[in-house]
């Protein structure tokens, strides 16, 4: 455990696995009380609720669907009365409905945007509001390399990346002037359970593609999500921190 960031208050949208839940994990062990949310896996919530108590940390799951406007209004208006204060916002919360544009149905542009994107400006606008007020804040927005890449089948996920790049951008300019920071971090290919699903051919050659050889962890991504949330990182904003091993 670690003094880092004790006493703040930090929310992770989606953290009951994968990346959001190493996120979780990393800001709990620097010192923050962390509320995360989950939309279905109750499970895979309560598991990260678990470890982030062996490893010492405070943390709670709290149900909420980001693309629901009103539900994060409600999650936030609930953390201030709990906790009177949000230092830190992490949009990590996101969805895909992979499929070629001629294939793809609009309702699944729709839901990907909703979440992804829209999902992100709701919870940037709820959770400036008390760092606002605080004039101190961190919001960290999860992006991908397939906003700078763009990928076939993603068109509509890539579109939702970099609207959250230009987002984060927009919103640093903002409310610069009130001591928030707001950063985004995009990962490149990382183990996760969607790509521990892979043939380890399709792996050796992603793996082939990334300069440091490998791909990258979730904690790989989560101890820049720390940095960017720390004390240290005050002097930067409106950047995006690519995270990638350094693929192209």
């Amino acid at each position: 455990m670690s003094a880092e960031l004790a006493g703040r208050v930090a929310l992770v949208t989606g953290g009951s696995r994968g990346i959001g839940r190493a996120i979780a994990l990393e800001l709990a062990r620097a010192g923050a009380t962390v509320v995360f949310t989950y939309v279905s896996n109750a499970e895979a919530a309560a598991e990260t609720e678990k470890a982030i108590a062996e490893a010492g940390g405070k943390g709670r799951a709290q149900r909420c669907d980001v693309a629901d406007h009103d539900a994060v209004e409600a999650l936030v208006a609930r953390i201030l009365q709990e906790h009177d204060r949000l230092d830190i916002a992490v949009n990590n919360a996101g969805i895909a409905r992979d499929q070629l544009i001629l294939r793809m149905k609009p309702e699944d542009f729709d839901a990907v945007i909703a979440t992804n994107l829209r999902g992100a400006w709701s919870v940037c606008r709820a959770a400036t509001k008390p760092m606002l007020k605080r004039r101190a804040g961190r919001v960290i927005n999860l992006s991908s390399v397939v906003a700078q890449m763009g990928n076939p089948g993603q068109s509509n996920y890539a579109a939702s990346k970099g609207g959250v790049e230009a987002l984060t951008r927009s919103l640093a300019r903002e409310v610069g002037s009130r001591g928030i920071t707001v950063n985004a971090v995009a990962p490149g290919f990382i183990d996760t359970d969607m790509t521990r699903d892979l043939p380890d051919a399709a792996k050796q050659a992603l793996a082939e593609r990334i300069p440091l050889g490998r791909l990258g962890t979730a904690e790989d991504v989560a101890r820049v999500v720390r940095f960017l949330a720390s004390d240290a990182a005050g002097y930067v904003t409106g950047q995006v921190i690519h995270v990638n091993g350094g693929l192209d």
